[in-house]
């Protein structure tokens, strides 16, 4: 877990290979659901998505549980973009108590905010293919022209500062609470997302490392 722009998602899927196991994200489960045509819950996450609505807690655990009880998931999971607040936590826990597990260890991505401001204002996107560029880590060969397509580079409505801070309050409103959920739990721990990609994996299996060798 960790802040927008943290880099959950590059991470998860890099541990991903690492461990052998699915990663689980949110955003994925829904778009997958809504592409499953005929099935009930894929209709649900339809009409709630199509509407401009957020998905239920309760249809987020469906949604959850089904992925879980795959078989690729047997051996264990990395879960990305769930829990978002308490009460996902407690629907979390049921649908694990169901399964007979629980979840090992919470990895929570640590970034000052001025950071993630600048990771993702900078941040710009083609239109056409999609490719991702940063004005400063990555910028395109020709200024806001992309490298891949030729196409023109945009920023993404979500991208400007003043909705970015928004994004980070939310954050800090629904989603710290958790993380003092499961710091009381004895599962928390806090990890420096600053610096390179591969720098951050480092302190990620740090901090995993407890969980992957115990037997």
């Amino acid at each position: 877990m960790g802040p927008p722009g943290v880099g959950k998602g590059t991470q998860a899927e890099q541990m991903q290979q690492q461990l052998g196991v699915p990663h689980v994200s949110t955003g994925n489960i829904l778009r997958a659901a809504m592409g499953d045509v005929g099935s009930p819950l894929g209709e649900k996450v339809r009409r709630f998505v199509e509407s401009g609505g957020l998905v239920p807690d309760a249809l987020m655990g469906d949604l959850i549980a089904e992925r879980l009880e795959r078989n690729d998931a047997k051996a264990g999971f990395i879960l990305d973009g769930f829990p978002r607040t308490l009460e996902q936590v407690s629907i979390l826990e049921d649908v694990l108590s169901r399964l007979g597990l629980a979840v090992d260890r919470v990895l929570m991505l640590v970034v000052p905010d001025a950071e993630i401001v600048r990771r993702l204002s900078g941040r710009r996107t083609c239109g056409s293919c999609g490719a991702v560029f940063h004005l400063e880590s990555r910028p395109p060969v020709v200024p806001g022209v992309c490298d891949v397509c030729g196409e023109a580079l945009v920023q993404r409505p979500d991208d400007n500062e003043a909705v970015i801070r928004n994004r980070l309050k939310v954050y800090t409103d629904q989603t710290l609470p958790v993380a003092d959920a499961y710091r009381a739990k004895g599962v928390l721990v806090e990890i420096d997302g600053s610096g390179e990609v591969e720098d951050v994996r480092a302190r990620l299996n740090a901090g995993l490392g407890r969980v992957v060798g115990r037997s």
